[in-house]
């Protein structure tokens, strides 16, 4: 009778520890329940795979807009880029996404002496970035100091920061082609539109001309795609794209980047 308590009693326990398991997997899966903390590679482990033969390896930088923010699917205007790469090239596709919102060039700059940024760029075909935003609208700032000075103070910083960047992603890869994104003006509907206009073609001016100077690198306006019915192409925050924003300049810069017969970007 004394074995017949104890195999109950033991087998109740198992049910129960059972049962707690169950109940903690569900939410851990339904509800965002903490798991395990995640394991870290010992430092000078490779975080990403190395790129295989015949793939073709775009790698992204900068801020919000190569993250994607703002877009409710997440896949920004990359996302939408790579999409339409697929359908120009039977090789498989490996994108690296290695923004940070509310990166400016400062920051960018700093990244790009990571060792592991760098060997994630060294092997890039294509590198697409965003840069520039968060230095010239500084969360909206810009708008309290419109004056010609202090934009062009601000200005010079950014384009001598601009150059490094691309010197430095040029040191680690000088055959990928580079494609600079430059800005839209979400302020376009705003009373002080006809200044805030003016300030961004300026600035994306000078930003392509600082492209030009290296190799392999291309500026890609989206100026003109939100010049009219900006809000349609906004997110709710009103700085931000949405989807449909992200789509007008993934198409564009899908449009530059053109495959050989043989597979290899031109």
């Amino acid at each position: 009778m004394r074995s017949v308590k104890i195999i109950t009693v033991l087998s109740l326990a198992a049910c129960l520890l059972w049962a707690g398991s169950l109940v903690y997997a569900v939410n851990s899966q339904l509800f965002g329940g903490e798991g395990p903390p995640p394991v870290k590679p010992p430092a000078g482990d490779i975080a990403e795979p190395l790129s295989k033969e015949g793939e073709y390896k775009v790698v992204g930088l900068g801020d919000s807009l190569t993250k994607g923010i703002g877009d409710e699917d997440g896949k920004g205007y990359a996302g939408y880029a790579l999409d339409e790469l697929k359908k120009k090239t039977e090789q498989e596709i490996q994108f690296t996404n290695l923004a940070v919102g509310g990166f400016t060039s400062a920051q960018l700059e700093e990244q790009l002496q990571q060792p592991e940024i760098r060997r994630q760029v060294s092997q890039a075909d294509s590198i697409i970035m965003t840069i520039g935003g968060n230095d010239l609208f500084a969360g909206g700032e810009v708008m309290n100091n419109l004056s010609a000075d202090a934009v062009k103070e601000t200005r010079t910083g950014f384009l001598s920061r601009l150059g490094n960047i691309f010197k430095q992603i040029q040191a680690v890869n000088p055959e990928a082609q580079v494609f600079y994104v430059g800005l839209y003006n979400p302020f376009n509907d705003l009373s002080s539109s006809k200044v805030t206009s003016g300030i961004v073609r300026e600035w994306n001016f000078f930003a392509a001309e600082e492209a030009a100077k290296y190799k392999n690198t291309v500026s890609v306006p989206t100026y003109d795609l939100f010049e009219q019915n900006v809000n349609d192409y906004l997110y709710d925050d009103k700085f931000h794209p949405n989807a449909e924003g992200y789509k007008l300049i993934g198409e564009r810069l899908s449009s530059l980047i053109t495959f050989s017969r043989e597979g290899d970007q031109q």
